[in-house]
């Protein structure tokens, strides 16, 4: 598979995999809890393939290759934490792999700064990753926060801004 097509498939593999948890944290839509962790399991299963496929579509390395392989590494921490049963070593690692992946964004940013004659492109991927990092954050005050009404609220929040930013690097990957 050529890197271009890595690339655009990792990134929309990607954004679905952020959108699946995303709809399982939306009270509104009542999902059950078993549902919720399975949205969980198989969202952050695709956003480390995604993330995984981006960075190995690089031909050379950059803060973006890094960031996106750091990012893969905090999914799979979530993943992980699934399959936990202490609730203080889940909750340890679901905070851990959360702010892995917001590391993994804001390690991205730097290579968008440096664009001297910035596209449009260039301009939304560069929110893409600080919607990204900031709702990965949130995330994991979320998770610090606990099942409480602050906790969920904070958790959607945080759940949709990664979304929100994972469709846009999409959408930006598909114009390239």
């Amino acid at each position: 598979m050529d890197s271009e097509l890595k690339a655009l498939l990792g990134s929309w593999i990607q954004a679905i995999g952020t959108l699946l948890p995303a709809l399982g944290n939306t009270p509104s839509l009542k999902i059950s809890k078993s549902v919720q962790t399975y949205l969980s399991l198989i969202g952050n299963t695709m956003q480390a393939t995604g993330n995984a496929l981006i960075a190995e579509s690089a031909s050379d390395i950059s803060l973006s290759t890094v960031g996106n392989k750091i990012q893969a590494i905090g999914n799979s921490i979530v993943v992980l934490s699934i399959f936990v049963h202490s609730k203080g070593t889940q909750k340890n690692l679901n905070i851990k792999g959360d702010l892995l992946q917001s590391l993994g964004s804001i390690v991205s940013i730097p290579d968008y700064l440096q664009i001297e004659s910035k596209s449009l492109n260039d301009i939304l991927n560069l929110y893409a990753n600080i919607l990204q990092a900031t709702g990965n954050a949130l995330q994991a005050l979320a998770v610090k926060l606990g099942p409480n009404e602050q906790g969920q609220l904070t958790n959607l929040i945080g759940s949709w801004l990664q979304t929100i930013g994972a469709f846009m690097q999409a959408i930006y990957q598909n114009n390239s």
